[in-house]
């Protein structure tokens, strides 16, 4: 298994991986759910779709779009068990170990925290409706 700091600096290089980015509702969704309990699906998400030996429908078991995670998975090259043998040396057909699926979540949560949704306000439409934003007068 590589180190995460060589990794990401190879991740880096690459074109396709390079322009990978939450779109808007991938951002409201994770500022919205919080990291932590994105991060707990990106588990569920890891466990059932690639800790297999060999996963069911691998290479396509990871969307493109529609979950924080599916966009991290294939930022990080960890969408499938061929990205994980290529980039991160993980072997084929023999199920990950808790330690790799850990390096895995690692992988996520630290591109996930790269996007720097964290730091960005929460989107209007979560505000309290009407008047209630207002600070009272007098």
């Amino acid at each position: 298994m590589r180190d995460l700091d060589e990794i990401f600096a190879a991740l880096g290089q690459s074109k396709f991986r390079g322009r990978m980015r939450l779109d808007r509702r991938e951002r409201a969704y994770l500022r919205k759910k919080t990291l932590p309990v994105v991060l707990d699906h990106a588990r569920r998400f890891v466990e059932q779709r690639l800790a297999p030996a060999n996963p069911p429908n691998d290479g396509k078991q990871t969307p493109m779009r529609g979950h924080p995670v599916f966009v991290a998975q294939h930022a990080t090259a960890t969408c499938c068990r061929g990205c994980l043998a290529k980039w991160h040396r993980i072997e084929r057909n023999t199920p990950l170990s808790r330690d790799q699926i850990e390096h895995v979540l690692r992988s996520i949560e630290r591109w996930l925290r790269s996007q720097g949704v964290e730091d960005e306000p929460l989107p209007l439409f979560s505000d309290p409706p009407g008047d209630a934003r207002k600070e009272p007068s007098g």
